[in-house]
């Protein structure tokens, strides 16, 4: 009986010392914002936002309905488009539910040479992130390449939705949530 149980501790010693020299030769797969490495959806990963991919409505249908859209061009193995998701989720908040939000994986456009006005390849120019605003008549109100803040699409929303400039309403600073993102909050 007590060679039955020396042997039985032996064989499980054995199997666990071949689980852990397995588990420390894998690679590593955390995942990192200040890296280029693929990580999955980035939404979901750094913006905490899965929702936005995919999107909800195509340009061409955003376009059909008259209805303004942020078109959002990213890879999910770039350390700024990384970065840029959590200034797409925050501005979801405000604006989600009177903008069609459309991000687009580059990667996802076909390579050909004449785009219709409808589709996103007609806009892509060729780096990432890139960020469109279309009005409710369909007319580019903001592209920019790179990473741009929070307040500098925040502007030109407010010029499509004819709203109130941030300086004439009321106050709002940055709080942090976690290192990746923020939320805006009341002056106090």
């Amino acid at each position: 009986m007590v060679r039955q149980l020396f042997q039985w501790r032996r064989w499980v010693m054995l199997g666990a010392a071949i689980a852990c020299c397995w588990l420390l030769s894998t690679a590593n797969a955390w995942a990192g914002l200040e890296d280029d490495k693929y990580d999955g959806n980035i939404f979901a990963l750094y913006a905490g936002n899965g929702s936005l991919v995919p999107p909800k409505v195509s340009l061409a249908q955003s376009m059909q309905y008259e209805k303004p859209a942020l078109l959002v061009f990213y890879v999910d193995d770039s350390t700024d488009c990384k970065r840029y998701t959590s200034v797409v989720s925050q501005l979801q908040a405000p604006y989600g539910r009177a903008a069609n939000f459309i991000p687009v994986a580059a990667d996802s456009i076909s390579p050909q040479t004449d785009y219709d006005e409808t589709e996103p390849g007609y806009y892509f120019a060729g780096a990432v992130p890139q960020t469109l605003v279309f009005d409710a008549e369909g007319n580019v109100r903001l592209n920019e390449t790179g990473i741009i803040s929070y307040e500098q699409v925040d502007d030109v929303m407010r010029e499509v939705f004819d709203l109130l400039p941030r300086t004439e309403s009321e106050e709002l600073r940055r709080r942090p949530i976690n290192e990746v993102n923020s939320e805006l909050v009341e002056e106090s």
